[in-house]
């Protein structure tokens, strides 16, 4: 036994070295730091601050418990000093006890606040109109359409630098997740229901988006780009959108609509009420649940549109803690 001693304590920093080595291959994966947006921001300084505040008890518990374990380590010569009637302190059970307590409310204020601050369906302060995109997840792809361009894609989002985006998000299949890491945090989609999340891209770039939540064979393939261009780009590429992009009729959504995963697509128009019929399709006589809301479902027109589509009339305000 004593001679596996020496080993172990080469072979331990060994190992230690070697797992941060693999996991700088993991910096990718931290985009929810980069934040790109003021939803994205606000939920990036909730992270810090949860941490240092969690920091103060963990660290100092690590810290001594290391330091315990080699003072009072069997050795000989060893001059630690050696108690065994002591049983209480009273100064360290105020200190062990106290400090947690303290913080625990001071990290419960903090998350109350920006829980308040950050609810999804909360409108976010600009003097822009937003603009309202219709999120669907599907197996094991997403539906986004513009009602107000008239337009839709599929496993592809552009959106202008800068203004607020209103998504109104439903679920054709299976609960899923809808996330952008560097603008907010995520949502759930779930059928049968209409939930709001506003988000914005303060700078442009390409942003990535993904489905949060397993749901099936090809759950990993559910990713989709984001693109956060000026006003004038977006405007261009809805013009050639729908100029240069073939309509989405009923039988293509019902075609796009059978399990498997899906390229990038582009639509000069789809289905009037569609996103209605999406969230209503599982609802007896046809009402959908409004989550916080009571407006009710238009009737559905099953024609395609050559302009706007029609304005969702299932959607609901209130989203998920996630934001």
């Amino acid at each position: 036994m004593k001679s596996l001693r020496p080993n172990l304590r080469i072979l331990m920093p060994l190992l230690f070295i070697l797992s941060i080595v693999l996991l700088t291959g993991c910096s990718e994966q931290f985009i929810v730091l980069d934040p790109k947006g003021p939803v994205g921001a606000a939920q990036k300084d909730l992270i810090w601050i949860s941490t240092l505040l969690c920091s103060v008890v963990i660290v100092p518990v690590l810290l001594l418990s290391g330091f315990i374990l080699w003072r009072y380590r069997e050795r000989a010569g060893s001059k630690a000093a050696y108690a065994p009637d002591w049983a209480h302190s009273t100064k360290l059970e105020i200190i062990w006890w106290g400090i947690p307590i303290i913080i625990i409310i001071i990290l419960g204020l903090v998350t109350a606040k920006y829980t308040y601050a950050l609810e999804p369906s909360k409108p976010l302060v600009s003097d822009k109109k937003p603009i309202t995109v219709q999120v669907t997840s599907m197996d094991w792809k997403w539906l986004f359409q513009y009602p107000e361009q008239g337009i839709a894609t599929v496993n592809y989002l552009q959106i202008p630098q800068g203004v607020p985006v209103k998504f109104e998000l439903t679920s054709a299949t299976a609960m899923n997740s809808f996330w952008i890491p560097q603008l907010g945090g995520q949502i759930y989609t779930m059928s049968g229901m209409a939930m709001t999340l506003f988000l914005q891209a303060d700078e442009p770039g390409q942003y990535f988006g993904s489905g949060a939540n397993f749901n099936g064979r090809d759950f990993a393939q559910m990713t989709f780009k984001v693109d956060a261009t000026s006003q004038d780009a977006f405007d261009a590429w809805v013009k050639k959108t729908k100029n240069a992009s073939p309509a989405l009729t009923m039988d293509g959504y019902t075609k796009l609509a059978e399990p498997g995963p899906a390229n990038v697509q582009y639509f000069s128009s789809f289905p009037a009420g569609l996103f209605e019929r999406i969230v209503t399709q599982y609802a007896v006589g046809g009402s959908a649940h409004h989550h916080g809301g009571s407006q009710q479902p238009k009737a559905i027109d099953t024609s395609t549109t050559q302009g706007k589509a029609a304005p969702a009339a299932a959607t609901t305000p209130t989203g998920h803690s996630g934001h």
